[in-house]
């Protein structure tokens, strides 16, 4: 199973559209998880022409959002429970640490979340944390980046994707 990972899309309306290289890099994706800040959802629609889509909402987006999506979830593929947040509230002193502080209780095998457009993928004992990164708002990264989490006999590969 492959599933793309995305987050803080920012995008504000029919006008713009995803850049191509994500939506060509998800292509062959089964699943598709967005860690907030979608601003419309537009995005949604989107990325549901591609694969099944689920996510949570961020601080930038508005009450149809937070309905639709909420700021907090757990998605098992084949077996792998991937907990999603932005990664915005909660204690914690760093956006990394909000995001795994989120999934204390039951902590998951990955916990994926956005908040900082700073690529991310670290062990925290059990728990792998991934921050995709942005696709469209790069901010001081040096690329606009996506990820991909690829699943099979129980067991998970994340990695990031690049781009100009």
């Amino acid at each position: 199973m492959i599933i793309g990972v995305v987050s803080d899309t920012h995008l504000t309306g029919r006008s713009r559209k995803l850049p191509p290289d994500l939506i060509e890099g998800l292509r062959l994706a089964d699943a598709i998880l967005h860690a907030g800040d979608w601003m419309t959802l537009d995005v949604y629609e989107e990325l549901s022409r591609i694969a099944p889509v689920q996510g949570v909402a961020g601080n930038g987006d508005g009450e149809e959002i937070i309905r639709h999506f909420g700021m907090k979830r757990v998605a098992v593929c084949e077996g792998i429970r991937i907990g999603i947040v932005h990664g915005h509230e909660g204690p914690g002193r760093t956006t990394p640490e909000r995001a795994r502080r989120a999934f204390l209780e039951d902590p998951p095998d990955i916990v994926v979340f956005g908040h900082s457009h700073i690529p991310l993928k670290e062990q925290a004992g059990s728990v792998l944390l991934f921050n995709p990164g942005s696709p469209t708002d790069k901010r001081r990264q040096p690329l606009y980046s996506y990820g991909l989490i690829h699943i099979g006999d129980g067991e998970f590969t994340a990695e990031h994707h690049f781009f100009s």
